[in-house]
C-alpha cells in the first residue's frame, strides 16, 4: 500500500498564488499509447478478481475492458496511488469502483474507502455503480451523503446504516467530521473523482484539503478526470506518493464514433433552429446546453409550448428535485434535457446520443465534458454546436487545433446511422 505524507494545510492553502517550487520541466511524463487494436484480445477474467465480482461485472455484460480500464485497474489493484485522465466515457469509473471492491475486507462500523465528487448527481451516480457491482458482495454496505438535504439524514446514514464505502460531496463531509458523526481514521482509499474541477477551485480544495489530513498516512489515494491541466498535476501529486501516471489520448479527442458539427447563426436564429433539428434528428436521448440557469428556464417553457417534452435541471431546484429529474432522464421517462454545466461534467447517461451546444462552451476542456455525455464507450453520438460571435469561432478554432479534430459545418441533411 503507498505511504501518504499528510499534507500541513498551509502547504496547499495559497496554489492559487503559487504553484509550487518544483519545475514541471524536470518532470518526467508517462509515456501515452494512443492505441485501441489490441485490447479486443483482454479480457476482465486477465485481472484474477474475486468470484463475487467478476460474476457481477459479467452480468452487467462487461467483457473487455476499455483502454484506461486495462492500464489503470491491475495497477490499481497492487495498491499504488493513480492519478488517471481518460476522455468522458471510457469507464474512469469503474476503475476505482472494480480496485475498490477487489480490495476491500469490510469491518463493521469502519470506512473502509471514501470517494469525493463535485455534484450531489455525480455522488448518486457513483453509489449505484457500487450498488451494481457489490451485487454479489453481500457484506460490503455503501452510503452516500451530500447537501440539500436534512443534515440529520446524513448523520443517521453514518451512524445507523455505517457505509464501509462513503460517497460524497466536499461540504457535507466536512461537516459530518466537525460534527463528530464521521470518522476517517482506519480508511484505506481516498478517490477523488473530476480532480482538475475539484483541486482548482480554492474553496473546493479547501474542503478536500482539511478532509485529506484527517485521513491516515498510510493510505491509497486515486484521482481521475477527462482533463487534468499542467495546474492540475502538480496538485495531484502533492496528495499521492509515487503515484501511477496513466494519461490516455492526452493531445487527441478520441471520442470514437461521435461526429461533430457547428451551425453559424445569429442569437435570434438559435430557438428556431434548435426546434427544428429536434423535429428532424432521430434520438434517443438529448442534452442541450446553455450557460445560465435563466436561460436553461426560459428555453426549457419555449420547447414545452412548441409541444416537446423537455425538462431542465439547474443549480437553484432543491435536491429532491434535481434528484428527481435526474432519475427520470437516466431510466428513460424523459428524452429531452436542458441544463448548465452542471450536467457537463462526468454524469453518464447511456442512452444520451446527442449534445446540442446551444450556448457555446467558454474553452476546450468544457467542450470536451459537454460533448463527451454522447456517444460514450465507443457508442456513436452527435455533438453540435451553435455559434454567434466571433470570440465563440475563436474557442472552436482552439478546440480544433489542441484536441486534432475537425468539427465540420453542419450539412443540409444528417443520415442517422453516423450517430445512431
Amino acid at each position: 500500500m503507498a505511504q501518504n505524507t499528510t499534507i500541513p494545510d498551509e502547504e496547499l492553502a495559497d496554489y492559487d498564488e503559487e504553484l509550487d517550487n518544483q519545475n514541471d520541466e524536470d518532470i518526467q511524463e508517462p509515456k501515452v499509447d494512443a492505441s485501441y487494436a489490441t485490447l479486443a484480445t483482454s479480457s476482465f477474467k486477465d485481472f484474477m478478481l474475486k468470484k463475487e465480482l467478476m460474476k457481477a461485472i459479467e452480468d452487467a455484460g462487461f467483457e473487455h475492458p476499455s483502454e484506461v480500464q486495462h492500464e489503470a485497474i491491475p495497477k490499481a489493484i497492487q495498491g499504488n496511488d493513480m492519478i488517471v485522465q481518460a476522455k468522458s466515457g471510457m469507464g474512469k469509473t469503474a476503475v476505482f469502483v472494480i480496485t475498490t471492491l477487489q480490495l476491500i475486507q469490510p469491518q463493521e462500523g469502519v470506512v473502509d474507502t471514501l470517494v469525493i465528487c463535485h455534484t450531489r448527481e455525480m455522488a448518486f451516480q457513483i453509489s449505484s455503480e457500487f450498488e451494481r457491482f457489490k451485487k454479489y458482495c453481500n457484506n460490503v454496505k455503501i452510503g452516500v451523503v451530500y447537501g440539500g438535504v436534512p443534515f440529520h439524514e446524513s448523520r443517521r446514514i453514518i451512524t445507523q446504516e455505517k457505509p464501509n464505502i462513503l460517497i460524497g460531496t466536499p461540504g457535507r463531509i466536512n461537516h459530518l467530521l466537525t460534527d463528530g458523526s464521521l470518522k476517517l481514521n482506519s480508511l484505506k482509499r481516498f478517490v477523488i473523482d473530476e480532480c482538475d474541477n475539484m483541486l482548482l477551485q480554492n474553496d473546493m480544495r479547501k474542503q478536500v484539503q482539511n478532509i485529506f489530513i484527517q485521513t491516515p498516512h498510510n493510505k491509497q489515494v486515486m484521482m481521475f478526470s477527462a482533463t487534468i491541466s499542467q495546474e492540475s498535476k502538480v496538485i495531484c501529486r502533492k496528495f499521492t506518493k509515487n503515484a501511477k501516471e496513466i494519461f490516455i489520448d492526452d493531445k487527441k479527442l478520441t471520442l470514437h464514433g461521435l461526429v461533430q458539427h457547428y451551425v453559424k447563426l445569429e442569437e435570434k436564429q438559435k430557438n428556431r433552429k434548435l426546434t427544428d433539428l429536434l423535429d428532424a434528428l432521430d434520438f434517443n436521448q438529448v442534452v442541450i446546453f446553455v450557460k445560465t440557469k435563466q436561460r436553461a428556464m426560459q428555453l426549457n417553457r419555449l420547447l414545452q409550448e412548441c409541444a416537446f417534452p423537455s425538462i431542465c435541471i439547474h443549480s437553484d431546484m432543491s435536491q429532491v428535485e434535481r434528484l428527481d429529474l435526474f432519475k427520470k432522464f437516466k431510466n428513460y421517462e424523459h428524452r429531452i434535457l436542458i441544463s448548465t454545466n452542471l450536467f457537463g461534467r462526468g454524469v453518464d447517461i447511456e442512452r444520451v446520443n446527442i449534445v446540442i451546444n446551444y450556448d457555446m462552451p467558454q474553452d476546450s476542456d468544457e467542450y470536451l465534458h459537454r460533448v463527451g455525455r454522447a456517444g460514450r464507450f465507443g457508442t456513436k453520438g452527435l455533438a453540435i454546436t451553435f455559434i454567434s460571435l466571433n470570440e465563440e469561432q475563436a474557442i472552436l478554432d482552439k478546440i480544433q487545433e489542441r484536441f486534432k479534430v475537425k468539427v465540420t459545418e453542419l450539412p443540409n441533411e444528417i443520415q442517422a446511422s453516423t450517430y445512431m
